[in-house]
Protein backbone atom coordinates (compact mmCIF):
# COMPACT_ATOMS: atom_id res chain seq x y z
CA UNK A 1 0.00 0.00 0.00
CA UNK A 2 1.30 3.47 -0.36
CA UNK A 3 2.42 5.90 1.71
CA UNK A 4 -0.64 8.41 2.33
CA UNK A 5 0.66 12.04 3.63
CA UNK A 6 -2.08 14.25 5.63
CA UNK A 7 -2.07 17.78 5.96
CA UNK A 8 -3.63 19.76 8.38
CA UNK A 9 -3.88 23.41 8.67
CA UNK A 10 -6.02 25.37 10.92
CA UNK A 11 -6.77 29.20 11.66
CA UNK A 12 -9.25 31.29 14.01
CA UNK A 13 -11.98 31.53 11.11
CA UNK A 14 -10.65 28.74 8.60
CA UNK A 15 -10.84 25.24 8.94
CA UNK A 16 -9.16 23.16 6.30
CA UNK A 17 -8.56 19.44 6.28
CA UNK A 18 -7.39 17.81 3.36
CA UNK A 19 -6.38 14.21 3.25
CA UNK A 20 -4.85 13.01 0.14
CA UNK A 21 -4.54 9.08 -1.03
CA UNK A 22 -2.50 8.03 -3.66
CA UNK A 23 -1.92 3.91 -5.29
CA UNK A 24 0.95 2.93 -6.74
CA UNK A 25 -0.59 4.13 -10.29
CA UNK A 26 -0.37 7.66 -8.53
CA UNK A 27 -4.43 7.86 -8.58
CA UNK A 28 -5.84 10.22 -6.08
CA UNK A 29 -9.01 10.76 -4.65
CA UNK A 30 -9.73 13.41 -2.18
CA UNK A 31 -12.05 14.16 0.32
CA UNK A 32 -12.25 17.79 1.03
CA UNK A 33 -14.15 19.61 4.19
CA UNK A 34 -14.41 22.90 4.99
CA UNK A 35 -16.37 24.46 7.56
CA UNK A 36 -16.61 28.36 8.11
CA UNK A 37 -17.08 30.39 10.99
CA UNK A 38 -17.15 33.99 11.62
CA UNK A 39 -14.62 35.49 14.06
CA UNK A 40 -16.96 36.90 16.74
CA UNK A 41 -14.59 40.15 16.98
CA UNK A 42 -14.43 41.58 13.88
CA UNK A 43 -16.16 44.83 13.89
CA UNK A 44 -19.66 43.64 15.87
CA UNK A 45 -20.72 41.05 12.52
CA UNK A 46 -23.50 38.64 13.93
CA UNK A 47 -22.65 35.30 14.07
CA UNK A 48 -23.24 33.23 11.15
CA UNK A 49 -24.25 29.55 11.27
CA UNK A 50 -21.71 27.09 9.84
CA UNK A 51 -22.16 26.20 6.09
CA UNK A 52 -20.87 22.55 5.63
CA UNK A 53 -20.27 21.26 1.67
CA UNK A 54 -19.41 17.60 1.23
CA UNK A 55 -17.17 16.67 -1.74
CA UNK A 56 -16.39 12.94 -2.61
CA UNK A 57 -15.12 11.96 -5.98
CA UNK A 58 -14.59 7.65 -5.48
CA UNK A 59 -12.48 5.54 -6.70
CA UNK A 60 -13.24 1.82 -6.92
CA UNK A 61 -9.61 0.92 -5.54
CA UNK A 62 -10.02 2.66 -2.48
CA UNK A 63 -12.25 0.49 -0.24
CA UNK A 64 -13.07 2.88 2.71
CA UNK A 65 -13.77 5.95 -0.30
CA UNK A 66 -16.30 2.65 -1.51
CA UNK A 67 -18.09 2.52 1.68
CA UNK A 68 -17.93 6.55 2.32
CA UNK A 69 -20.09 6.21 -1.15
CA UNK A 70 -22.23 3.40 0.56
CA UNK A 71 -23.39 5.85 3.56
CA UNK A 72 -24.24 8.60 1.07
CA UNK A 73 -26.04 6.29 -1.56
CA UNK A 74 -28.09 5.19 1.82
CA UNK A 75 -29.26 8.63 2.96
CA UNK A 76 -29.93 8.76 -0.57
CA UNK A 77 -32.28 6.11 -0.60
CA UNK A 78 -33.84 7.16 2.78
CA UNK A 79 -34.70 10.79 1.06
CA UNK A 80 -35.89 8.86 -2.09
CA UNK A 81 -38.66 6.84 0.03
CA UNK A 82 -39.72 9.64 2.23
CA UNK A 83 -40.53 11.54 -0.99
CA UNK A 84 -41.83 8.42 -3.04
CA UNK A 85 -44.41 7.74 -0.23
CA UNK A 86 -46.08 11.37 -0.08
CA UNK A 87 -45.65 10.93 -4.14
CA UNK A 88 -47.68 7.73 -4.03
CA UNK A 89 -50.28 8.94 -1.05
CA UNK A 90 -51.11 12.16 -3.27
CA UNK A 91 -51.41 10.15 -6.51
CA UNK A 92 -54.39 7.63 -5.00
CA UNK A 93 -56.27 11.09 -4.10
CA UNK A 94 -56.40 12.35 -7.63
CA UNK A 95 -59.73 12.16 -9.13
CA UNK A 96 -60.42 13.29 -12.54
CA UNK A 97 -64.29 14.43 -12.94
CA UNK A 98 -64.16 13.96 -16.93
CA UNK A 99 -63.94 9.87 -16.66
CA UNK A 100 -66.77 8.84 -15.22
CA UNK A 101 -67.07 5.09 -16.28
CA UNK A 102 -66.05 3.65 -12.88
CA UNK A 103 -69.05 5.82 -11.26
CA UNK A 104 -71.81 5.26 -13.59
CA UNK A 105 -71.35 1.82 -13.52
CA UNK A 106 -71.51 -0.43 -10.99
CA UNK A 107 -67.77 -1.85 -10.41
CA UNK A 108 -67.34 -5.40 -9.70
CA UNK A 109 -64.23 -5.80 -7.53
CA UNK A 110 -65.22 -9.36 -5.96
CA UNK A 111 -63.27 -11.79 -8.65
CA UNK A 112 -59.78 -12.41 -7.22
CA UNK A 113 -56.96 -10.92 -8.85
CA UNK A 114 -55.12 -13.78 -9.62
CA UNK A 115 -57.59 -15.02 -12.19
CA UNK A 116 -56.95 -14.98 -16.32
CA UNK A 117 -60.46 -15.47 -16.74
CA UNK A 118 -63.93 -15.84 -15.57
CA UNK A 119 -67.48 -17.34 -15.93
CA UNK A 120 -70.68 -16.27 -15.26
CA UNK A 121 -73.92 -18.03 -15.51
CA UNK A 122 -77.28 -17.14 -16.72
CA UNK A 123 -80.74 -18.87 -16.39
CA UNK A 124 -84.28 -19.41 -17.83
CA UNK A 125 -87.10 -21.12 -16.70
CA UNK A 126 -88.66 -23.07 -19.23
CA UNK A 127 -92.53 -25.14 -19.00
CA UNK A 128 -95.71 -24.25 -18.82
CA UNK A 129 -98.79 -25.56 -16.75
CA UNK A 130 -102.41 -27.59 -17.51
CA UNK A 131 -105.49 -27.98 -15.95
CA UNK A 132 -105.37 -32.09 -15.69
CA UNK A 133 -107.59 -34.82 -14.82
CA UNK A 134 -107.82 -36.92 -11.29
CA UNK A 135 -105.07 -39.72 -11.76
CA UNK A 136 -103.26 -38.24 -14.79
CA UNK A 137 -99.69 -38.80 -15.72
CA UNK A 138 -98.87 -36.13 -18.41
CA UNK A 139 -97.59 -33.84 -16.41
CA UNK A 140 -96.21 -30.71 -18.30
CA UNK A 141 -92.56 -30.76 -17.42
CA UNK A 142 -91.01 -27.51 -15.98
CA UNK A 143 -87.30 -26.78 -15.93
CA UNK A 144 -83.95 -24.24 -16.02
CA UNK A 145 -82.25 -23.72 -18.77
CA UNK A 146 -78.76 -22.36 -17.73
CA UNK A 147 -75.88 -20.54 -20.07
CA UNK A 148 -72.12 -20.18 -18.90
CA UNK A 149 -70.09 -17.43 -20.70
CA UNK A 150 -66.64 -17.00 -20.07
CA UNK A 151 -64.76 -13.55 -20.46
CA UNK A 152 -60.69 -12.51 -20.07
CA UNK A 153 -59.17 -10.46 -18.01
CA UNK A 154 -56.33 -8.27 -18.89
CA UNK A 155 -53.73 -6.57 -16.79
CA UNK A 156 -52.61 -2.95 -17.48
CA UNK A 157 -49.57 -1.66 -16.60
CA UNK A 158 -47.18 1.47 -16.85
CA UNK A 159 -44.32 2.77 -14.59
CA UNK A 160 -42.52 5.93 -13.60
CA UNK A 161 -38.87 6.87 -12.47
CA UNK A 162 -36.14 9.01 -11.85
CA UNK A 163 -32.67 8.82 -12.29
CA UNK A 164 -30.25 8.62 -9.42
CA UNK A 165 -28.86 12.43 -10.17
CA UNK A 166 -32.45 13.43 -10.07
CA UNK A 167 -32.77 11.99 -6.29
CA UNK A 168 -29.47 13.29 -5.58
CA UNK A 169 -30.00 17.14 -6.68
CA UNK A 170 -34.00 17.19 -4.96
CA UNK A 171 -31.95 15.99 -1.82
CA UNK A 172 -29.13 18.65 -2.06
CA UNK A 173 -31.68 21.25 -3.08
CA UNK A 174 -33.99 20.35 -0.24
CA UNK A 175 -36.98 19.80 -2.64
CA UNK A 176 -39.04 17.11 -3.19
CA UNK A 177 -39.25 14.85 -6.67
CA UNK A 178 -41.33 16.08 -9.39
CA UNK A 179 -45.12 14.65 -8.45
CA UNK A 180 -46.44 14.73 -12.38
CA UNK A 181 -44.69 11.64 -13.18
CA UNK A 182 -46.19 9.39 -10.98
CA UNK A 183 -49.83 11.83 -11.81
CA UNK A 184 -49.76 10.73 -15.32
CA UNK A 185 -49.15 7.16 -14.48
CA UNK A 186 -52.37 7.55 -12.30
CA UNK A 187 -54.37 9.32 -15.11
CA UNK A 188 -52.99 6.83 -17.77
CA UNK A 189 -54.29 4.04 -16.40
CA UNK A 190 -57.88 4.93 -15.33
CA UNK A 191 -57.82 6.52 -18.87
CA UNK A 192 -57.62 3.14 -20.43
CA UNK A 193 -60.43 1.29 -18.01
CA UNK A 194 -62.82 4.43 -18.90
CA UNK A 195 -62.10 3.95 -22.65
CA UNK A 196 -62.37 0.10 -21.52
CA UNK A 197 -65.55 0.66 -19.91
CA UNK A 198 -67.28 2.39 -22.83
CA UNK A 199 -66.26 1.11 -25.99
CA UNK A 200 -64.28 -2.04 -24.61
CA UNK A 201 -61.42 -3.46 -26.53
CA UNK A 202 -61.96 -6.36 -29.37
CA UNK A 203 -58.32 -7.31 -29.69
CA UNK A 204 -58.16 -8.16 -26.13
CA UNK A 205 -61.71 -10.07 -26.09
CA UNK A 206 -62.91 -7.07 -23.91
CA UNK A 207 -66.55 -5.21 -23.95
CA UNK A 208 -67.86 -1.94 -23.27
CA UNK A 209 -70.91 -0.80 -22.50
CA UNK A 210 -71.98 1.02 -26.14
CA UNK A 211 -70.92 -2.38 -27.75
CA UNK A 212 -72.43 -5.08 -25.93
CA UNK A 213 -73.83 -7.92 -27.94
CA UNK A 214 -77.93 -7.42 -27.58
CA UNK A 215 -78.05 -4.32 -25.92
CA UNK A 216 -81.36 -2.50 -27.70
CA UNK A 217 -79.98 0.12 -30.03
CA UNK A 218 -82.66 2.51 -31.94
CA UNK A 219 -82.47 5.77 -33.30
CA UNK A 220 -85.13 8.15 -31.96
CA UNK A 221 -87.67 10.05 -34.14
CA UNK A 222 -86.47 11.48 -37.17
CA UNK A 223 -89.07 14.52 -37.36
CA UNK A 224 -86.84 17.22 -35.92
CA UNK A 225 -86.77 20.44 -38.90
CA UNK A 226 -85.95 18.63 -42.15
CA UNK A 227 -86.50 15.31 -41.19
CA UNK A 228 -83.90 15.44 -38.98
CA UNK A 229 -83.37 13.37 -35.53
CA UNK A 230 -80.35 15.77 -33.85
CA UNK A 231 -82.01 18.10 -30.82
CA UNK A 232 -81.13 20.88 -31.90
CA UNK A 233 -83.71 20.89 -34.78
CA UNK A 234 -86.20 19.68 -32.57
CA UNK A 235 -88.89 21.23 -30.14
CA UNK A 236 -88.72 21.00 -26.28
CA UNK A 237 -92.04 18.25 -26.54
CA UNK A 238 -89.91 16.27 -28.78
CA UNK A 239 -86.95 16.36 -27.23
CA UNK A 240 -88.54 15.50 -23.77
CA UNK A 241 -90.63 12.57 -25.80
CA UNK A 242 -87.21 10.88 -27.20
CA UNK A 243 -85.75 11.43 -23.30
CA UNK A 244 -89.01 9.72 -22.12
CA UNK A 245 -89.20 6.90 -24.90
CA UNK A 246 -85.34 6.19 -24.04
CA UNK A 247 -86.73 4.96 -20.35
CA UNK A 248 -90.17 3.59 -21.15
CA UNK A 249 -88.51 1.24 -23.81
CA UNK A 250 -86.77 -0.62 -21.20
CA UNK A 251 -90.17 -1.23 -19.01
CA UNK A 252 -91.98 -2.72 -21.52
CA UNK A 253 -89.24 -4.96 -23.15
CA UNK A 254 -88.80 -6.48 -20.34
CA UNK A 255 -92.30 -6.46 -19.11
CA UNK A 256 -91.43 -4.30 -16.33
CA UNK A 257 -89.10 -6.47 -14.63
CA UNK A 258 -86.42 -3.81 -15.37
CA UNK A 259 -87.23 0.30 -14.93
CA UNK A 260 -84.45 2.78 -16.00
CA UNK A 261 -82.90 4.34 -12.69
CA UNK A 262 -80.12 6.22 -15.12
CA UNK A 263 -80.17 8.72 -18.19
CA UNK A 264 -76.82 9.62 -19.55
CA UNK A 265 -75.67 12.20 -22.34
CA UNK A 266 -73.61 13.69 -24.24
CA UNK A 267 -72.34 17.24 -22.35
CA UNK A 268 -73.64 19.16 -25.48
CA UNK A 269 -77.16 17.86 -25.13
CA UNK A 270 -77.13 17.59 -21.73
CA UNK A 271 -76.08 21.58 -21.23
CA UNK A 272 -79.08 22.65 -23.74
CA UNK A 273 -81.51 20.75 -21.98
CA UNK A 274 -80.63 22.37 -18.77
CA UNK A 275 -80.90 25.85 -20.07
CA UNK A 276 -83.55 25.63 -23.00
CA UNK A 277 -87.18 26.44 -21.07
CA UNK A 278 -89.60 23.90 -21.72
CA UNK A 279 -92.38 26.77 -22.92
CA UNK A 280 -92.43 30.02 -23.41
CA UNK A 281 -94.63 30.32 -20.39
CA UNK A 282 -92.29 28.82 -17.84
CA UNK A 283 -88.73 29.09 -16.53
CA UNK A 284 -88.55 25.39 -15.68
CA UNK A 285 -86.08 23.76 -18.18
CA UNK A 286 -86.68 20.33 -20.20
CA UNK A 287 -84.53 18.72 -17.78
CA UNK A 288 -86.42 19.93 -15.01
CA UNK A 289 -89.75 19.19 -16.02
CA UNK A 290 -88.23 15.78 -16.95
CA UNK A 291 -87.07 14.89 -13.14
CA UNK A 292 -90.34 15.87 -12.16
CA UNK A 293 -91.90 13.72 -13.91
CA UNK A 294 -89.33 10.98 -13.06
CA UNK A 295 -88.35 11.75 -9.85
CA UNK A 296 -86.47 8.23 -9.54
CA UNK A 297 -84.34 8.89 -12.96
CA UNK A 298 -80.93 10.23 -12.27
CA UNK A 299 -79.58 12.46 -15.13
CA UNK A 300 -75.83 13.09 -15.89
CA UNK A 301 -73.68 13.64 -18.99
CA UNK A 302 -70.91 11.47 -20.55
CA UNK A 303 -68.34 12.78 -22.80
CA UNK A 304 -67.47 9.45 -24.39
CA UNK A 305 -71.17 9.66 -25.38
CA UNK A 306 -70.58 12.23 -28.62
CA UNK A 307 -70.06 10.24 -31.83
CA UNK A 308 -70.42 7.00 -30.29
CA UNK A 309 -73.16 5.97 -32.44
CA UNK A 310 -73.35 4.57 -36.00
CA UNK A 311 -71.99 6.57 -38.32
CA UNK A 312 -70.80 9.05 -35.91
CA UNK A 313 -74.34 9.70 -34.45
CA UNK A 314 -74.28 11.19 -30.71
CA UNK A 315 -76.28 8.84 -28.29
CA UNK A 316 -77.96 8.54 -24.73
CA UNK A 317 -78.02 6.08 -22.71
CA UNK A 318 -80.76 4.55 -20.30
CA UNK A 319 -80.45 1.59 -17.87
CA UNK A 320 -81.37 -0.27 -14.69
CA UNK A 321 -78.37 0.78 -12.75
CA UNK A 322 -77.76 -2.47 -10.64
CA UNK A 323 -74.94 -4.64 -9.96
CA UNK A 324 -77.16 -7.27 -10.81
CA UNK A 325 -77.47 -5.94 -14.18
CA UNK A 326 -74.64 -5.23 -15.80
CA UNK A 327 -70.74 -4.35 -14.04
CA UNK A 328 -67.82 -2.90 -14.89
CA UNK A 329 -65.24 -5.67 -14.09
CA UNK A 330 -62.15 -4.66 -12.05
CA UNK A 331 -60.60 -7.30 -9.99
CA UNK A 332 -57.70 -5.66 -8.99
CA UNK A 333 -57.69 -1.20 -8.79
CA UNK A 334 -55.09 0.80 -9.55
CA UNK A 335 -51.69 -0.45 -7.24
CA UNK A 336 -47.76 0.32 -7.43
CA UNK A 337 -45.07 -1.84 -6.38
CA UNK A 338 -42.06 -0.99 -4.64
CA UNK A 339 -38.97 0.87 -6.30
CA UNK A 340 -36.57 -0.81 -8.73
CA UNK A 341 -33.35 -0.38 -9.74
CA UNK A 342 -32.78 -0.21 -13.14
CA UNK A 343 -29.26 0.97 -13.78
CA UNK A 344 -28.73 4.33 -13.32
CA UNK A 345 -32.59 4.62 -12.45
CA UNK A 346 -35.12 3.78 -10.01
CA UNK A 347 -38.57 2.71 -11.44
CA UNK A 348 -41.85 2.46 -9.62
CA UNK A 349 -44.22 -0.25 -11.64
CA UNK A 350 -48.04 0.09 -11.27
CA UNK A 351 -50.41 -1.83 -12.37
CA UNK A 352 -54.10 -2.66 -12.78
CA UNK A 353 -56.78 -5.51 -13.69
CA UNK A 354 -59.72 -5.00 -15.89
CA UNK A 355 -62.22 -7.65 -17.55
CA UNK A 356 -64.69 -4.97 -19.17
CA UNK A 357 -68.52 -4.07 -19.28
CA UNK A 358 -70.74 -7.80 -18.18
CA UNK A 359 -74.10 -7.46 -18.87
CA UNK A 360 -76.11 -10.23 -17.56
CA UNK A 361 -79.56 -8.91 -18.29
CA UNK A 362 -78.96 -6.72 -21.61
CA UNK A 363 -82.51 -5.70 -21.88
CA UNK A 364 -81.98 -3.69 -18.49
CA UNK A 365 -80.49 -0.64 -21.20
CA UNK A 366 -81.23 0.96 -23.64
CA UNK A 367 -79.58 2.96 -26.28
CA UNK A 368 -80.83 5.93 -28.53
CA UNK A 369 -79.05 7.41 -31.30
CA UNK A 370 -79.02 10.10 -33.42
CA UNK A 371 -79.86 13.21 -30.81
Amino acid sequence: MAAMTCQISISLSFLSIRICACDRRSQKTFIETKAFSANASLRGKKRMNENLSNVVKLDSTCENLIRSQVRNDGESVGFFSRQLEQILARTYDIKYPALKGTTVLPVDTSINTGAKTFTFRTYDSVGASKIIADYSQDLPRCDILGKETTRPLRSIGQSFGYSIQEIRAAQFGGLPLEQRRANSCRQANDQLVNRIAWSGDAEYGLYGFLNYPNVPVSDVPNDGTGGTTEWVNKTPEQILRDMNLAVTEILTNTKAVHNANTLLLPVEQYAYISRTPYSNFTATTILQFFQQNNPGIMVDWVNELKGAGTAGKDVMIAYDKNIDNQSLVIPQAFESFPPQARGLEIVIPTHSRCGGVVFYYPFSANIKEGI
